[in-house]
């Protein structure tokens, strides 16, 4: 009998290992490290010194006592030690932790006791928080801090490299269904959940980035979010970290993101739709054109037509905005690009079609299925809807992970299986696909209003408010149980609109009388200002919305 084969080794942390062999020269990273008379100064790494750093790092996680399979929750902010340091977790083949530091305390608390993290490596803020608060006491065994340590117990970043200081470069020989990582959906559609992501994963979604969007090794990305920049090495980028609050994209400094893209002849951008709207308005006052800007991703939420479009002027010739879709579950699935956004798309969308995302990658299998609210155990015991007909989006790929980290529950409401025993993920949207094989999504399954009236769809419902020139933004919510709800429509208003309250309720409300869907539609609201998700600053709180609504309208 002969033995088997062992499987591949498979760790994205050779990605970087390869780079350094490459390229030991090149530039993998500059940071900031202070701003001076309006202008960022920044700091640089190459190639070989980050992979010799995170070498360093691993070997002192492994003296230390981080070993193999360890959880170890990372809160260090975007710069040098951190990718240092998440390379360093995968190469000692320990599962790095990451949870948006943006969802607010008692989330974050809670994310952690679930999690239960058996080490800790963070800034000194964080450790702080962690012994004030008593983030996952009862788990955390090791603790690692950058910065000064404040009379806790554990080691400093600089005594963790010290114990690393020499050896052999670690590799752990992790497989493809090992878990590599768990990573917390940021909860702005439901509760937080740690998403394991196995190796496999991660090599497949550098596949797909590489292939859909054509990235070429020695480009240079302008990491606005984090957590994708990490593909930067594997991808053969360098990656520019701009002087900005990752947990608020919308509040970053336009003037700041310029001055990087300049600076460093930035090729590729990924961005929240908040930050792309605040780049591109940005351009657009000040008539500047970006030559060297190839691509501009982004995701989290629906990317309105003009923010593509202003963003598309402002690049260079044969640049394109790409807005691929997808959820942290599953990324990607499919994209459009804006040379693919015709009018006729725009008209469609402005009509209350939903937004088109593209047609799904060719690795990936997409299906509309009835929307259930409850578990979907077989995929083929349900039919698959025609082109056009609105259902819930279920799909299977190579990125489609198959749990959460301890939700039994929300796992088995989240996947389903075919006769051949592939894991579907069930995205959480209500959509569709056309005729050209194109998907379409028309809101969160979760968010749909069902009324005497019909079924109405957030995003097909908002697109048509959203074309008014008083309408900062739109938002449907639903008020009491299905199939009972009364439809709300809730109004941020334009800056400098000088239309009434009254005035612009008239309005919209003649313009619901057009579309024979909203007959139901005659509560108008005003709200200062939306609640929105902490990642990407861009998805409208609904639910929180839904409630100030009750509470108005009592």
């Amino acid at each position: 009998m002969t033995a088997a084969t062992p499987a591949e080794p498979c760790n994205v942390a050779r990605a970087l290992r390869a780079q350094a062999q490459a390229q030991p020269d090149a530039p993998a990273i500059h940071y900031p490290t202070a701003v001076r008379r309006g202008l960022v100064r920044y700091q640089s790494a190459s190639y070989a010194e980050l992979d010799a750093l995170s070498d360093t790092y691993a070997r002192g996680l492994q003296d230390y006592g981080i070993k193999r399979g360890t959880r170890v929750a990372l809160m260090v902010p975007p710069g040098l030690d951190f990718f240092a340091l998440f390379f360093a977790l995968f190469k000692a083949g320990t599962v790095p932790v990451l949870i948006d530091p943006g969802m607010g305390l008692k989330p974050l608390k809670k994310c952690l006791a679930e999690a239960a993290p058996e080490a800790f490596i963070g800034i000194s803020k964080a450790q702080l928080a962690r012994v004030l608060l008593g983030w996952a006491r009862g788990s955390i065994r090791r603790v690692v801090t950058v910065g000064p340590r404040l009379g806790w117990r554990g080691i400093s970043l600089k005594q963790l490299a010290a114990r690393g200081a020499s050896g052999p470069p670690p590799l752990a020989d992790t497989q493809g269904e090992d878990m590599a990582a768990l990573l917390f959906t940021s909860g702005s559609t439901g509760i937080p959940k740690g998403v394991v992501y196995r190796h496999r994963h991660f090599e497949a979604q550098v596949a797909l980035l590489r292939e859909r969007f054509a990235i070429q090794a020695g480009e240079v990305d302008l990491a606005t979010f984090p957590p994708f920049a990490l593909f930067d090495p594997a991808l053969g980028m360098t990656t520019v970290v701009p002087k900005m609050d990752p947990t608020r994209p919308a509040r970053a400094n336009p003037a700041y993101l310029q001055q990087a893209i300049e600076q460093f002849s930035v090729t590729n951008l990924f961005g929240s739709p908040a930050l792309l709207k605040n780049l591109s308005l940005h351009a657009q006052r000040r008539q500047l054109r970006f030559p060297t800007l190839r691509r501009a991703l982004s995701a989290g939420a629906a990317v309105p037509g003009e923010t593509v479009q202003r963003m598309q002027q402002a690049m260079g010739k044969g640049g394109l905005v790409h807005t691929p879709y997808g959820a942290t579950e599953c990324l990607p699935v499919a994209s459009l690009s804006s040379a693919e956004l015709t009018d006729e798309l725009l008209a469609r969308t402005r009509a209350g079609a939903g937004t088109c995302v593209g047609m799904p990658l060719a690795a990936n299998r997409v299906r509309i299925v009835p929307i259930d609210d409850g578990v979907l155990e077989r995929i083929d015991a349900v039919p698959q809807l025609a082109p056009g007909e609105i259902g819930e989006i279920v799909v299977h790929g190579p990125t489609s992970t198959d749990s959460y980290w301890r939700r039994d529950e929300q796992t088995h409401l989240a996947k389903s299986y075919d006769d051949k025993g592939r894991c579907w993920h069930r995205i959480g949207d209500a959509g569709n696909l056309d005729e050209h094989g194109r998907l379409w999504c028309c809101g969160r399954k979760s968010q749909r209003v069902v009324s005497t009236g019909g079924t109405l769809y957030a995003d097909q419902v908002e697109a048509i408010f959203n074309a008014h020139a008083a309408v900062e933004r739109a938002a449907l919510v639903g008020l009491g149980e299905r199939p009972q709800q009364e439809p709300v429509l809730i109004i941020e208003r334009a800056k400098g609109s000088t239309l009434s309250r009254a005035e612009l309720r008239a309005e919209l409300l003649a313009m619901a009388a057009h579309h024979e869907t909203l007959g139901a539609l005659s509560q108008v609201l005003f709200h200062r200002r939306f609640p929105v998700d902490i990642r990407h600053n861009s998805k409208i709180g609904r639910e929180a919305l839904a409630s100030w609504a009750a509470r108005s309208l009592r």
